[in-house]
């Protein structure tokens, strides 16, 4: 059975490498994935399942990352933070139809316009959705995820930005968290869902699905 890793990264405050990597999305991507074998080609992240979030608190930010693979945290500069791993395999064993649990989850909702759409309105090959369209957009994503949502908080983020050194390609990935209850439909879909993430943008910190027993009441 395949194990899903948790790990947790508080960064040093006073380390310029962990100030600059949460500052920017592309150089945060990389720093992940320094974490890993680099020896698996192009499609390293898929292959290894890495997901990642960047948590703000009170206290400052952290980072969530999820992977198939432990990462090596011994593989961070020195004096960058503190690192803890565990195993998500028993929360992910749990789900059951019907168990109530929170959602939290930063994702890049987005629509693509047909060409014909594009040239009447003017519009992007690929528009950023908010409010209620972002809203709708995340209850379809989660139904097919095998969750059926009780309640929706959507609150539109920075968009995780910056540029990749290799192609010189600005990155810019809008970003909304949808976070509130559901009722687990399918934990099969479900669990196959939260290990490949949800929609676009997962190598720049969205589709990361976390999810946590709710008390009914």
């Amino acid at each position: 059975m395949t194990i899903i890793w948790l790990t947790r990264i508080i960064p040093n405050p006073r380390n310029r490498q962990a100030s600059r990597d949460f500052r920017n999305a592309v150089e945060l991507h990389y720093r992940v994935m320094k974490l890993f074998p680099d020896n698996l080609g192009d499609q390293a992240r898929k292959q290894l399942g890495i997901l990642f979030r960047v948590e703000e608190t009170p206290q400052g930010s952290y980072l969530l990352l999820q992977s198939r693979t432990q990462p090596d945290v011994n593989l961070l500069p020195p004096d960058y933070g503190q690192a803890d791993t565990r195993p998500l395999n028993p929360l992910l064993d749990a789900l059951c139809p019907g168990l109530p649990v929170r959602y939290r989850i930063d994702a890049n909702a987005i629509r693509k316009p047909g060409k014909k759409t594009q040239e009447l309105y003017g519009l992007k090959p690929v528009v950023a959705l908010t409010g209620p369209a972002a809203e709708e957009w995340w209850r379809r994503q989660a139904e097919q995820s095998g969750l059926k949502v009780v309640t929706v908080h959507a609150t539109q983020l920075i968009a995780a930005s910056g540029l990749q050194a290799q192609s010189k390609q600005r990155i810019h990935n809008a970003r909304t968290r949808f976070e509130g209850n559901a009722l687990i439909r399918d934990p099969d879909l479900l669990r196959r869902r939260v290990e490949e993430g949800i929609g676009r943008g997962k190598a720049y910190g969205c589709g990361l699905l976390s999810l946590a027993p709710a008390r009914t009441t």
